[in-house]
């Protein structure tokens, strides 16, 4: 493996993409710690660690600070971070399976693609604006935000309105400024831009959970057996992440031979890959973003019960909390592999150009096939994603470890980092391979020339 790291940087092409990325990285990072104009950012961050404490858990905000590398609990001006795009991207992808016109455009090859993407652009823009303005809000009003202020502190400086605008102008602005970023690195660096501008900000928070795992030590909260158990949970996980995000069940498929004039066409066997894990990450995001309105709901209603039942059921990593989140995974795995994954399309597909799945006839029965496989297979995917979500909520709740620590043995940040690095060891190898270099699996790489 250090072998393949000295040869990135002998290939010409690939020293100039490595050093390209890390430059734009470094750029996404001064973006997350500059400011926003007329932010106390001190003051703020007072407040904030007062809130949050040692557990460091402050739910869906949570999640979105961690996504803009703590940007957002800095109130810089990348505190909105890349969620914007992603989340219009994924509003588009949810919209094409069920709007005609995007189906088509879809369906237009890159043409068709490229004005998708045009319009999450301008998605992104408005939901920048809408979420800059919030954002703006509950700096104003830091009460709305649970934030309890002591007396003579002042979050911001300026005027209301001249204060808002030049937010929304900033957040806006420094969003975009990463989107484009990242498809500046997807296009001449390594890897996904968006995915790894993300990675970067999650990999940025764990100095403070080292310093957090230390002052467990230094406080006697822990001991070497403590962290014994910890390395090897982490280094289970770990395994188990890679081994499920890489699972895939193999359909076969055989092309029918085809004589066109004097070429014959097809007659290959090949594969059709179905992943185990086909939804990703989404559904743990789709679970905590709708979670996290029920409990402030029910607070508004002025029923001391109601509010009681709120505090003490619906609180983060409760039990009530745990159940409804694990069974939303569960949906949303489902949901997202129907939304997404289309048999009778595929079916269609493999018909038009002469291919069939072994023992099934074409048409509605390989579709059905399909579907019945996809089905299998995601339940287990949808499992094991609720296992490594769960996983932190328990290690903070049971043992008693801080949230920034437990974020690292599962959920959202482990599934988006491993697949992540996954996604561009394989583009470095690919670049390696072509190259007539040994990649990071010598035995992997050597078996896939062959």
């Amino acid at each position: 493996m250090f072998s393949a790291f000295a040869n990135s940087f002998k290939i010409p092409e690939l020293r100039q993409r490595i050093f390209f990325t890390m430059a734009l990285v470094f750029v996404c990072r001064l973006i997350a710690v500059i400011p926003t104009p007329g932010v106390n950012a001190a003051v703020l961050q007072d407040i904030v660690s007062r809130m949050v404490g040692d557990t460091g858990n402050i739910g869906f905000m949570g999640m979105l600070d961690l996504f803009s590398g703590g940007a957002l609990t800095q109130a810089a001006i990348g505190a909105l971070g890349i969620m914007p795009s992603i989340s219009a991207s994924i509003i588009l992808q949810l919209l094409t399976a069920v709007v005609p016109a995007l189906e088509k455009l879809a369906r237009e090859g890159d043409a068709g693609r490229q004005q998708i993407i045009q319009y999450g652009r301008y998605l992104t823009v408005a939901l920048c604006i809408v979420q800059g303005y919030a954002m703006a809000a509950l700096l104003l009003n830091p009460g709305a935000m649970g934030l309890r202020m002591m007396e003579g502190e002042v979050i911001v400086t300026m005027a209301r309105w001249p204060f808002i605008m030049l937010t929304i102008l900033t957040m806006t602005t420094a969003t975009m400024m990463l989107m484009w970023l990242g498809e500046q690195i997807t296009s001449r660096g390594i890897g996904n831009g968006i995915s790894l501008i993300i990675t970067i900000s999650i990999v940025s928070r764990m100095p403070g959970a080292i310093h957090q795992a230390a002052s467990m030590f230094r406080e006697g909260r822990a001991n070497v057996f403590t962290l014994v158990t910890m390395l090897a949970l982490a280094f289970l996980v770990i395994a188990g992440v890679v081994a499920v995000t890489q699972a895939q069940r193999k359909i076969p498929v055989q092309y029918a031979k085809r004589v066109v004039g004097r070429k014959v066409y097809g007659g290959q066997s090949t594969f059709m890959p179905l992943r185990v894990n086909y939804s990703g990450v989404m559904p743990i995001i789709f679970a905590q973003a709708i979670l996290m309105f029920p409990q402030r709901l029910l607070m508004m209603i002025p029923v001391p019960a109601i509010k009681q039942f709120a505090e003490v059921y619906l609180r983060d990593y409760g039990f009530v909390y745990l159940t409804l989140y694990s069974l939303m995974i569960l949906f949303f795995s489902y949901f997202w592999v129907a939304t997404q994954f289309h048999p009778v399309q595929i079916a269609d597909d493999l018909k038009k150009y002469g291919g069939y799945v072994p023992g099934i006839r074409p048409g509605k029965p390989t579709a059905e096939f399909l579907d019945r496989v996809m089905t299998r297979i995601t339940l287990a995917g949808a499992v094991f994603l609720t296992v490594i979500a769960v996983l932190p909520m328990l290690l903070s709740r049971v043992f008693a470890i801080p949230t920034m620590v437990a974020q690292f043995f599962g959920g959202t940040s482990l599934l988006i980092i491993v697949g992540v690095m996954l996604d561009t060891m394989r583009q470095i190898e690919s670049h390696l391979v072509t190259r007539h270099y040994d990649g990071f699996l010598r035995k992997g790489s050597l078996r896939g020339r062959r």
